[in-house]
């Protein structure tokens, strides 16, 4: 069971990878097109910068978030011995959500659906948390 509970991990890792294939394509052409100078990647500053590119970013930059605490959660969930099928299924229904967030994001950007499935993935993530405190202090 142990080694089940890393799918969910290596697939947020390969979200992870894929988005930041995505902003670094997205700023490279903003740049070729003259959107952005490439000064303003000195500190970042994206001002200008087409929506598509500061979505993206900003979706890298979330990657850093809420799920590190599910990484976290796995952590603690293998070493206190508590990995077991439930886990497994909140991780993958958590890092779907998390899929699901990022297509919204860097696509459509649908503000009301991107925050109702972030809710959703944080009350998962909640659960994670919740179940690891209650199970470890039996």
């Amino acid at each position: 069971m142990e080694k089940l509970l890393l799918l969910p991990v290596f697939a947020q890792v390969l979200l992870t990878s894929v988005v930041m294939i995505f902003m670094g394509r997205r700023r490279i052409n903003a740049a070729k097109n003259r959107e952005i100078n490439l000064s303003a990647f000195r500190t970042m500053d994206l001002t200008g910068a087409n929506e598509q590119v500061i979505a993206t970013s900003r979706n890298f930059d979330n990657q850093f978030q809420m799920p590190m605490l599910y990484l976290f959660s796995v952590l603690f969930s293998l070493q206190l011995g508590l990995a077991d099928v439930t886990f497994l299924v909140m991780g993958v229904v958590f890092v779907a959500l998390r899929y699901w967030h990022t297509v919204i994001h860097i696509g459509s950007n649908n503000v009301r659906l991107r925050f109702r499935v972030f809710l959703l993935g944080c009350l998962v993530l909640w659960l994670i948390w919740i179940r690891i405190l209650v199970l470890a202090l039996l």
